[in-house]
């Protein structure tokens, strides 16, 4: 009895280990969706995110110092939409390394770097990524750093 309880307590543990495996990347190939959705311009970006998704840039300033300036998604939605004929035109694209996916309280935060087309300089970037209760995944969270000065006038 002893020997058939604990075989049951290891495959239980098992099915558990392997269910936030499954998930995890479920939430890389949720952000590599997502990755070739932004950089083929496609309007189903706004899918990717929960509606009150918190959204953070966090700028880079010229001495090194950071600004985090917040915004809400539907704001984020319509700089974006703006911003995207420009960056078609441009043929800008985000390159991403060292993508890692750590399970929080949450979600799964997914962290990795990005270089911007054209640049040789990296900047640190993260999403938390939620699976939701039809299956889907949303970002919930999303952290971008930027040297994009432009963004501190809307710092708080």
């Amino acid at each position: 009895m002893k020997k058939f309880l604990s075989t049951i307590f290891i495959l239980i543990m098992f099915t558990g280990i392997q269910s936030i495996a499954d998930d995890a990347a479920d939430a890389k190939a949720f952000f590599n969706k997502y990755v070739n959705a932004a950089n083929t311009y496609s309007t189903t970006i706004p899918d990717f995110y929960s509606p009150n998704a918190k959204i953070i840039r966090q700028v880079v300033k010229p001495d090194g110092s950071l600004v985090n300036v917040n915004t809400d998604t539907a704001t984020y939605m319509k700089q974006l939409k703006l911003g995207q004929a420009t960056a078609k035109i441009r043929k800008y694209k985000n390159t991403y390394r060292n993508i890692t996916v750590t399970k929080v309280s949450n979600g799964y935060k997914v962290s990795s770097e990005r270089q911007p087309t054209g640049e040789t300089y990296w900047l640190k970037t993260y999403q938390i990524v939620q699976k939701q209760p039809d299956g889907s995944w949303k970002v919930i969270e999303e952290l971008m750093q930027t040297k994009e000065q432009i963004f501190l006038r809307y710092a708080k």
